[in-house]
């Protein structure tokens, strides 16, 4: 009973790092897409 207990919650464990993962990844993807937005809004401000 606890096998199939731990079974089950270590592959619950792996999908939440899995999906955690992917979610970092859209963050920091949006991070640098807004960094480049910037960059390119600072430099037509300044020019």
């Amino acid at each position: 009973m606890k096998t199939k207990k731990n079974a089950r919650r270590e592959a619950y464990e792996a999908k939440q790092e899995k999906e955690g993962k992917k979610v970092v990844e859209w963050i920091i993807g949006a991070l640098i897409v807004l960094a480049v937005i910037y960059a390119v809004w600072a430099s037509f401000i300044i020019a």
